[in-house]
C-alpha cells in the first residue's frame, strides 16, 4: 500500500490523493501536522533525494524565515532539525510504495511506480 505523507491542506498533495483516488489505489495518508515527522525519517529521505532537495525553498514558510536562519541550513543535520521544527518546509508530498519513493507529484512519475506491476 502507498503512504502519502504531507499536510492536507497543500494544493500538490490533494492533486496527489486526487489522482490516487481516480486511479482507485488504496493510499494511507500521514499528516505531520497533526503526527510529527521523525529525524530518523528525514535521515531516510535525505539518503534517498538529497537534503537540498527536501526543503522547500519555494514555500511561503520557507520564504518567512530570517536570512541568518536560512544561512545556517548548510547540511543534513540542519535541513533535518529545520524540518522538525518547521515541518511545514518539507517538500510534499513524499510517497512510498515498497521500496519505491517519489517527491513530489508527477502524473507520469506515479503512473510508472503505482501503476506498472
Amino acid at each position: 500500500m502507498t503512504k502519502v505523507y504531507g499536510i492536507p491542506n497543500c494544493n500538490t498533495v490533494k492533486k496527489a490523493i486526487d489522482w490516487l483516488n481516480e486511479h482507485q489505489l488504496p493510499f494511507e495518508f500521514y499528516n505531520y501536522k497533526k503526527k510529527a515527522i521523525t529525524a530518523a525519517k528525514l535521515q531516510e529521505w535525505s539518503k534517498q533525494f538529497g537534503w537540498e532537495n527536501l526543503v522547500n525553498k519555494a514555500g511561503t514558510t520557507y520564504k518567512k524565515l530570517q536570512c541568518e536562519e536560512k544561512a545556517t541550513i548548510t547540511n543534513e543535520t540542519a535541513a533535518i532539525e529545520l524540518m522538525i521544527r518547521q515541518n511545514s518546509v518539507i517538500k510534499r508530498p513524499i510517497e512510498e510504495s515498497g521500496t519505491k519513493r517519489l517527491k513530489g507529484f508527477n502524473e507520469e512519475e506515479y503512473a510508472e511506480m503505482l501503476l506498472k506491476k
